[in-house]
Order: C-alpha cells, then sequence, then structure tokens
C-alpha cells in the first residue's frame, strides 16, 4: 500500500472503532502520538532492545515469542507503530496528504548543511 492508502486504512479502522464518534481536539491527537513515544521509551527503560518483540497475552498477561489471536504485539517496534498508526489517522482526519508532506520534507531535510542548527540533542 502507498502512504495515502495506509493513512485512509487506519483513520477508516479508528473511525469504525469509535474512536472518533466524538471530535477531538488537535491538542489531544498530539498528546495521543506524544504518549506512544513515551511507552516506546518506558519499554527502553525497563530494558527493552529497540528490536525486541514479545506477544503478551491480552487476558492473562502472560508473554511469549510468537502471535495469536490471545496475544498482542509489544516492544518498542509496536509502539513506533503505533505512533505511525496515529499519525495515519491524524492526517486522515484532517485531509493532509502525507505522503506529499514526506516528499517535500526529504527532499528540503536533503538541502540542508552537515549537523544543521549546531545542537548536541
Amino acid at each position: 500500500m502507498s502512504i495515502n492508502e495506509l493513512v485512509k486504512a487506519a483513520h477508516e479502522n479508528a473511525v469504525n472503532k469509535g474512536w472518533w464518534n466524538e471530535d477531538r481536539s488537535f491538542g489531544e491527537i498530539i498528546a495521543l502520538i506524544h504518549s506512544e513515544a513515551s511507552e516506546a521509551l518506558e519499554d527502553y527503560r525497563n530494558g527493552s532492545k529497540p528490536d525486541e518483540v514479545w506477544y503478551q497475552h491480552k487476558v492473562t498477561g502472560y508473554s511469549t515469542d510468537r502471535i495469536t489471536e490471545e496475544h498482542k504485539p509489544c516492544g518498542i517496534p509496536s509502539e513506533l507503530a503505533d505512533i505511525v498508526i496515529r499519525v495515519f489517522d491524524a492526517c486522515g482526519r484532517y485531509g493532509i496528504d502525507l505522503e506529499q508532506a514526506i516528499n517535500e520534507k526529504m527532499a528540503y531535510n536533503a538541502t540542508r548543511p552537515q549537523r544543521h542548527g549546531g545542537k548536541v540533542l
């Protein structure tokens, strides 16, 4: 799927699951994106490796190394996916052509000087 097809699919899923039954403010949407980033950081702080994935049982919490219908994916990769899915949903809500925005921004970033801004972090 293209990026914009993924945007459409993510937003349609969120609508179908009732997440847009009441309108959300832009600030709330950004906070939800940020919360997924915080969950990734928390996994890292708890000792997870950036590429580590496990599958947690939805009811018991028991973890395994394989996915089943009763297990959900967990770990930093899953949290990063959640960030992207929330961004896709937001773009679907606001009609943002994310594919174009990414291409424009990447083209612009290619013109920037080495370590532009001179900031350490």
